[in-house]
């Protein structure tokens, strides 16, 4: 097991499947999630750890509530060699408050924890879980809920589709699926199966 005996599932899908509802009801199954995207977040914002290392490698992204996003979005698109330093800086120190988390949840006596990561199997994150579930919907249903976020075009989804990894193939490579097209009961009741599968495996190992 790759949290130190706790299991590790980790959670991924493409804009708009519905991950972010998926976590919650792992959440409301006892499953402690812990949100990657959060804790980057967290590291930039207005005290965050990262703030000043981030500002110092990108002079003029730090503001009054921390990190710009918008403003770092715009120095490291589309330069490879600019994401690769941000990730340089951010990656260990996400990588240390996930590793803090699992030892937590494994210490009040959780037998498995929830990595949730939009990127998964693009930056390899796969290799650290024990299972993944992906969450997935119609491609007309993903491109309807997307399209009705505020501040959302064509384009902006169409370039957010292009950096990540096709739904069919991420499906392939899950060991569960959740289909979220079907309301919330029916999502509901699959996670609740992929828990008591999990903890199947884990009697029988």
């Amino acid at each position: 097991m790759t949290g130190k005996n706790i299991i590790v599932i980790g959670l991924t899908g493409s804009i708009g499947m519905g991950k972010s509802e998926t976590a919650k009801m792992f959440e409301r199954a006892n499953i402690p999630v812990f949100d990657s995207d959060a804790a980057v977040h967290g590291l930039m914002a207005k005290n965050g750890p990262a703030a000043d290392r981030v500002e110092a490698a990108f002079s003029g992204v730090k503001g009054v509530d921390g990190i710009d996003r918008k403003a770092l979005g715009a120095k490291v698109f589309g330069d490879g060699v600019a994401l690769k330093k941000l990730e340089s800086i951010l990656h260990p120190m996400v990588s240390a408050q996930r590793q803090a988390f699992f030892e937590q949840k494994k210490h009040q006596g959780h037998d498995m924890v929830v990595m949730d990561v939009p990127l998964l199997f693009e930056t390899g994150g796969d290799q650290q879980c024990d299972y993944t579930v992906v969450v997935s919907a119609p491609a007309a249903v993903q491109r309807k809920r997307v399209l009705a976020r505020p501040d959302m075009t064509l384009e902006k989804f169409e370039n957010i589709l292009a950096k990540q990894m096709p739904d069919s193939e991420k499906r392939q490579r899950a060991d569960f699926i959740v289909q979220s097209d079907q309301g919330i009961g029916y999502a509901e009741t699959q996670i609740g199966e992929i828990i008591e599968k999990i903890r199947q495996k884990i009697r029988t190992e």
